[in-house]
């Protein structure tokens, strides 16, 4: 059994009265939240990154800084498009009896999404670092942010979800 077809039960959570239709329904608007909330973080980022080639002092990024800025850049593009797909996923099978699919397609969009954020948010702290202090910083401290993300975003839950299920790693289970 896959994490995305563990049911609340399967967790331990308490049961709740609803339908296979409503968890469905509740799902879908726990994920619409959330990626509101990631939505706004990856626009933010990418206007900045947008901008921030019209500046002044970015004439005095090297080739390093220049290539950790397209890299910056494209991560927050292919964030803002995994994490907006689910809106047009869902615009496109809306009423066809895909609602399962669409709230599948769209966890799997919004991990992608979260994890080319985790990158372009690492791309343009090394940038700053590189044009602020040096390129040794730079590459220290977009390192530690990667590694922070990764660790906050991805490996707290996988990790709480493992100790939840009880699994021990073992092939089988």
């Amino acid at each position: 059994m896959t994490a995305d077809q563990l049911t609340d039960r399967d967790l331990g959570d308490p049961p709740r009265n609803e339908s296979e239709a409503q968890r469905l329904d509740r799902n879908l608007n726990e994920l619409l939240q959330e990626l509101r909330v990631a939505q706004t973080g990856v626009q933010i980022l990418f206007a900045f990154l947008l901008t921030l080639a019209f500046q002044q002092r970015f004439t005095e990024v090297d080739a390093f800084g220049r290539s950790v800025y397209i890299g910056a850049l494209g991560c927050a593009l292919l964030s803002s498009g995994f994490l907006i797909a689910p809106v047009g996923y869902h615009r496109l099978v809306f009423r066809r009896a895909m609602k399962g699919e669409v709230v599948r397609t769209a966890n799997v969009f919004a991990l992608i999404g979260l994890a080319f954020l985790s990158v372009a948010l690492g791309g343009a702290l090394t940038v700053i670092l590189d044009v602020m202090f040096s390129k040794e910083t730079a590459m220290v401290g977009g390192v530690v942010a990667l590694v922070f993300l990764a660790i906050l975003w991805f490996a707290v839950p996988w990790i709480r979800v493992r100790a939840k299920r009880g699994d021990s790693g073992a092939e089988g289970h």
